[in-house]
């Protein structure tokens, strides 16, 4: 390979970043891996990454509406702390306003397991879901969102400030909703896809 001037670009391996306060209460994994449910606003998935740039790291919290794979609500910020999450949450509360019992499905972090964040589910009449620490196949389908951020976007181009992250991964979830084509999906973007059903069944 050395002769012919090819490098290998070595995805990162995952890297747990789950951490729980024993105090804390854990969920039951309500779904083992079922990651496809037949509407919309039954089952949303979150979970945290990190990004690094030349000032230092930022974390992204999304949640994702698992119907259609699209990114319902999103937050960054430079300390990964329980409002990250509960930020991200609110905007996808706001922007779908779900009806009670919809399931919530993240891994066992510290912002996930907290009171302020099961009184926040409560309040919106969320269930929650947690799968196995160290687990990411319980959380997959956004495990692999992270993935098509990371290496299909955000490392094809230098990050050098926090600022510039937060418009990339801006830029990235405009594209990965509107126009990015998905199998489970019929090969539609999820809005496309949502938007197919608004036409089919009525969904509002």
């Amino acid at each position: 390979m050395a002769k012919l001037n090819l490098v290998v670009k070595q995805r990162v391996a995952y890297k747990v970043t789950t951490k729980r306060k024993h105090s804390d209460a854990v969920a039951d994994n309500l779904l083992n891996q079922n990651f496809n449910p037949i509407a919309p606003n039954q089952i949303w998935a979150g979970d945290v990454t990190y990004l690094k740039t030349g000032e230092g790291w930022m974390y992204l919290a999304v949640v994702m509406d698992l119907y259609s794979r699209r990114i319902v609500g999103w937050h960054i910020d430079k300390r990964m702390t329980t409002d990250l999450v509960m930020k991200a949450m609110i905007k996808a509360y706001n922007l779908r306003k779900p009806a009670k019992g919809l399931v919530f499905l993240s891994d066992r972090g510290s912002q996930y397991t907290s009171k302020r964040y099961r009184n926040l589910l409560k309040q919106f009449g969320m269930r929650a879901s947690m799968g196995d620490v160290g687990a990411c196949w319980d959380n997959a389908v956004v495990e692999r969102f992270f993935g098509s951020l990371k290496h299909d976007w955000l490392l094809k181009v230098a990050q050098p400030t926090r600022e510039h992250m937060r418009n990339d991964v801006a830029g990235y979830m405009k594209y990965y909703n509107l126009e990015r084509l998905h199998s489970a999906n019929n090969d539609q973007s999820p809005v496309e896809y949502e938007n197919s059903l608004r036409k089919v069944s009525g969904w509002s």
